[in-house]
């Protein structure tokens, strides 16, 4: 076995532990962390119901975003969603047999990192040119953006500049599903996009990518709007009631 092929696969072993460790330690803390007040942003849903139609519409078309700024909206649209199709297709390189859903999706997520790379360069580009964003900018937000610009655009050389064996990269992925290496094609765009997923998944527990996990424990957009109905007390706080009466 090559020492690239070793490398790599230890390198994404080594990724995936910490992705997954980190990404779960992360959602125990914010579990953890007490919400005092009733915080729900109004106009708010006032059932449990309600909350979970509130969320499913944020998730999944950035509804508050939407009625706050257009083009900030249009630019996470295009990101989101061209990384979506992206991973969808990607599907292809873990599963075999591949599912039809997965085929038909093809085209559709060829032609998606496009998307993807333009709202990312549209975000990153408000970075600089609007004041009170480039002012709360900080250099981890432009390392971030430059590894997600730069993941796109070696995925997209290797569909539409300089082919890349996917036969050998399928070979090498069921491989290490069933820790049975196979060679990886030494393919320069191939190893360098590898290593920046590698690097993305390290980094993404401890950055501000987690947002998209964070906002299923936001109190603005968790909460059930009724203060009136019933008293909000916290854990800790019920805690103390409990201990002093």
């Amino acid at each position: 076995m090559s020492f690239l092929t070793i490398t790599i696969a230890a390198l994404f072993y080594a990724a995936t532990a910490i992705f997954v460790l980190g990404l779960l330690y992360r959602i125990w803390l914010y579990a953890k962390v007490p919400a005092p007040l009733k915080i729900a942003t109004t106009p708010a849903p006032v059932t449990k119901g309600g909350v979970v139609l509130r969320m499913f519409r944020e998730v999944a078309f950035f509804e508050s975003l939407f009625k706050s700024n257009k083009l900030l909206w249009i630019l996470a649209v295009l990101f989101h969603f061209g990384l979506l199709l992206v991973l969808l297709r990607h599907l292809r390189y873990f599963i075999e047999p591949v599912p039809l859903v997965v085929e038909l999706i093809q085209p559709f997520g060829k032609y998606a990192a496009f998307a993807m790379i333009i709202g990312l360069l549209g975000l990153w580009a408000r970075r600089f040119l609007i004041d009170r964003v480039r002012y709360i900018t900080a250099p981890s937000d432009h390392l971030m953006l430059a590894l997600l610009v730069l993941i796109g655009l070696s995925g997209a050389s290797m569909t539409f500049v300089a082919h890349t064996d996917i036969v050998g990269l399928k070979d090498f992925v069921m491989g290490l599903l069933t820790f049975d290496l196979k060679p990886l094609p030494a393919d320069f765009l191939l190893v360098v996009h590898l290593f920046l997923v590698s690097v993305l998944m390290i980094v993404f527990p401890y950055s501000k990518l987690l947002h998209g996990v964070g906002v299923f424990f936001s109190p603005t957009r968790n909460m059930v709007d009724n203060p009136r109905e019933q008293r909000h007390v916290a854990k800790w706080a019920r805690k103390l009631e409990e201990e002093n009466s």
